[in-house]
């Protein structure tokens, strides 16, 4: 089904409501308010969102100018957020942003191949998103180590692929699986692509009940870069001047662009940042790069490690040579999760996506389910971003 609205379209692109997944792809033109305009009209439709009371509007205004100085896209956004939702931005009484009510967080495995190492002589970066197939319930009863029976819809189970062409500011291109005014990964017209993971499998946790604080929550940073900027020089300047705040498990971000830089981003306990380099291919998983830098030290998996680093070392020994967009996709395959490599845990590879950051595209294939003879995927689909 496909509807066109003025300078929106909204189309389901993969998957039916009989499939695991049903995937909708929303392209929005215009000012940053009119696309702020229809995230909130989508999040209503699909997720059941609604402004939720701020309790603290000091804490709030200081939220809204921090973005109004350092994020001027969300901040436009946000004004037609708050327009569709009918209540007035500047009296700081409502949260505007984290358009949904479900949790951050993956598995998932990246690796950036720069230029020089491909066949097309393009930068690629490529990922699998792996994540649970349960609901919100059933996952946060799990982390905290009970049972609960999943009669809830999965969680992961209606993303949006969102394309912006804002008047403003560069075209982009992603993908979130929960949060419209955050991403999971994407690319901007630039050639800048960034994907989220978990940085520290083996102490993941749910996302802890608090407020949202001044700065960047961890979903909102890969759409922060994308709005932001065009290089691996901007992304390092930007995030090393922003504030960032975790709401439960801390992720870490690659970082890449058309040049054949990348860089893995990553913030400790204490809030120390570290920036992970490499001459060439750069790879990541679950555990904290900057921690094991070293991948003939890594130890082995545990039974609460997800695979980490047996993914790393397979993902790193397959990305050291001459590379291409095929041998990328197989590599990516070759490590995702399905029934029996996830053993106990219901975790899946929700999608797998290949960055072409010359050609500023992003193909995908979601999952739509499994059966006898294993996991079903869609298509692959190709979005670019431009203008």
């Amino acid at each position: 089904m496909t509807t066109t609205t003025g300078s929106v379209r909204s189309e389901i692109v993969a998957g039916s409501t009989a499939d695991f997944m049903l995937v909708r792809h929303v392209s929005a033109s215009g000012s940053q308010a009119e696309i702020g305009r229809v995230l909130a009209e989508e999040a209503r439709s699909t997720y059941g969102w609604s402004p939720v009371p701020t309790g603290d509007r000091v804490l709030a205004r200081a939220r809204r100018r921090w973005f109004e100085r350092n994020w001027p896209q969300h901040h436009a956004r946000l004004q037609g957020v708050a327009e569709a939702a009918g209540v007035d931005y500047e009296a700081d009484a409502f949260h505007l942003d984290g358009l949904t009510g479900v949790p951050d967080g993956s598995a998932c495995s990246a690796a950036y191949c720069p230029p020089g190492s491909t066949a097309e002589g393009h930068a690629l970066l490529g990922r699998n998103y792996d994540f649970f197939t349960t609901s919100q319930a059933a996952l946060f009863a799990m982390l905290a180590g009970h049972q609960v029976e999943d009669a809830g819809p999965p969680m992961a189970a209606r993303p949006y692929v969102l394309a912006s062409v804002p008047d403003d500011g560069p075209a982009t291109t992603l993908i979130t699986m929960n949060e419209l005014d955050g991403c999971m990964e994407g690319v901007n017209e630039h050639g800048l692509a960034v994907a989220l993971l978990i940085a520290d499998g083996e102490n993941a946790s749910a996302p802890i009940d608090a407020w949202p604080q001044v700065g960047l929550a961890s979903a909102q940073l890969p759409r922060f870069l994308l709005d932001t900027c065009a290089s691996v020089e901007d992304a390092k300047a930007a995030l090393l001047d922003a504030k960032q705040y975790d709401l439960g498990t801390p992720l870490h971000y690659l970082v890449g662009d058309a040049s054949g830089a990348a860089f893995v981003w990553e913030r400790g306990p204490g809030g120390d940042e570290h920036i992970t380099e490499s001459d060439g291919a750069l790879c990541v998983t679950n555990h904290l790069l900057h921690r094991n830098p070293d991948v003939a030290a890594l130890p082995e998996d545990n039974e609460e490690s997800m695979l980490s680093y047996q993914r790393y070392r397979r993902l790193h020994g397959s990305t050291g040579g001459a590379m291409s967009a095929v041998r990328l996709r197989e590599s990516l395959d070759e490590i995702r999760f399905d029934a029996a490599t996830a053993e106990s845990y219901p975790v899946r590879t929700l999608w797998r996506t290949v960055f072409d950051l010359q050609d500023r595209s992003m193909s995908t294939h979601f999952f739509l389910g499994e059966d006898e003879t294993g996991l079903r995927y869609s298509e692959e689909l190709v979005f670019t971003a431009v203008h």
